[in-house]
């Protein structure tokens, strides 16, 4: 699939969940791997070693906080000097708070825009040059179906993935004659620890139970009644890096079960 020259991914969020999922994909295509994400040190290395084994590919760690852009460069430089360059960078990193506007926390504010948006255009702005130079790179960003249409108290969230829907279609307009894609898959609610971890707080704070907190709450703006998968939005990735989604660029793509036709 990738491009004989494509050795090398630099995935953020990338010890669980939709990340981890994408890294893993990308391995699967004979790709080496940066991970990089927060966790318990063991399980993360348990992690690195098993793709490692599973896929015969080279895998590292590194643990930058994606809120500090000096993080963010050191750890472009230290991937592309340990494993060559970086052909492809996968912006899945991101962060969520839920407050009504006049009571959503500064702080929060600032993190999830730090790390859902900013983070994103620190790692494009390190990786481009070298892709520039062997003109051949495939970027892809996570976005969410909230990059595309709103929901109530997740300003921030809303705000940060609309930027980055923005950013990819400004980044695809400079890079298009380079041979570098950029993209966003926008999904909706994908099963993850992340969501799964939501559920008895909510049976607990609406009186609900399991099914009805999918049902009725989280799945209730997706007319397909179902989650995404993480090997759903995995597979995409790996297409969008794909010789065949060449000509695929500035795209923000739903994957949302139909959310967004609505």
């Amino acid at each position: 699939m990738p491009h004989p020259h494509a050795r090398h991914a630099l995935v953020t969020g990338s010890t669980s969940g939709i990340g981890l999922a994408i890294a893993r994909a990308l391995a699967g295509q004979g790709i080496d791997i940066t991970l990089n994400g927060f966790g318990d040190a063991a399980q993360i290395e348990g992690v690195r070693a098993g793709i490692a084994t599973e896929y015969g590919v080279r895998v590292r760690f590194d643990g930058a906080d994606l809120r500090d852009g000096a993080a963010i460069t050191a750890m472009v430089a230290q991937a592309a000097s340990e494993f060559g360059t970086i052909d492809v960078l996968v912006n899945n990193a991101g962060i969520q708070h839920v407050s009504p506007v006049e009571e959503f926390p500064l702080e929060k504010w600032n993190d999830i825009l730090a790390i859902n948006l900013s983070a994103a255009f620190l790692a494009t702005r390190a990786v481009v040059p070298a892709m520039k130079a062997r003109r051949w790179g495939r970027i892809v960003n996570t976005a969410s179906a909230h990059a595309l249409v709103a929901s109530p108290f997740k300003s921030a969230y809303v705000a940060a993935k609309h930027g980055v829907a923005g950013f990819t279609k400004s980044v695809a307009l400079e890079l298009a004659t380079h041979g570098i894609t950029i993209n966003s898959i926008c999904p909706g609610y994908v099963w993850t620890p992340l969501v799964e971890q939501q559920i008895p707080d909510t049976m607990r704070a609406r009186g609900l139970t399991a099914e009805q907190v999918k049902r009725d709450v989280m799945l209730a703006a997706q007319p397909t009644r179902e989650f995404i998968t993480v090997d759903q939005v995995a597979a995409l990735a790996v297409f969008l890096c794909s010789d065949a989604a060449s000509q695929i660029t500035g795209s923000n793509i739903a994957m949302d079960g139909g959310w967004t036709a609505q």
